[in-house]
């Protein structure tokens, strides 16, 4: 069986997102719990109990993410004043490198066309340094 990976967007770009160090947390928790393949992820409610915060609390750390379009919410179904959560296709893992470049071929198929939103994002400038310990301080 193939082992799990993740979109670069998670392991190699979340550094440089322009979201606070808690809403980064959370999106560690949720790709975590998200289905690998679709990216599904847990009710809101369900969030709350696991992450051991309120459900407005979800929302507060769910909201930057909105924002950049790295989690995407649709009307649930079965209910009119529920949302489903999935992360986008670009920012979710899949069960293999294969199903993650297919999933990657049909995202970008479907944002050109207007059927999903792109990431929004911004353009990165510089990388942090690859050689030497960064210089830390307490501010």
């Amino acid at each position: 069986m193939a082992k799990p990976v993740m979109s670069p967007l998670v392991t190699e770009r979340i550094w440089a997102l322009p979201i606070g160090a808690a809403a980064v947390k959370f999106l560690s928790y949720l790709v975590f719990k998200s289905e690998p393949g679709s990216g599904v992820l847990p009710p809101q409610k369900t969030m709350a109990v696991e992450y051991k915060v309120t459900p407005a609390n979800i929302s507060r750390l769910l909201e930057p993410l909105f924002k950049l379009n790295i989690v995407l919410r649709t009307p649930n179904e079965r209910s009119k004043r529920a949302n489903s959560y999935s992360l986008h296709p670009l920012a979710a893992r899949y069960p293999s490198a294969q199903a993650m470049d297919d999933a990657f071929a049909k995202a970008l198929v479907d944002m050109r066309e207007g059927r999903l939103a792109p990431l929004n994002l911004p353009v990165y400038q510089t990388v942090p340094p690859t050689e030497g310990a960064p210089v830390l301080r307490v501010a």
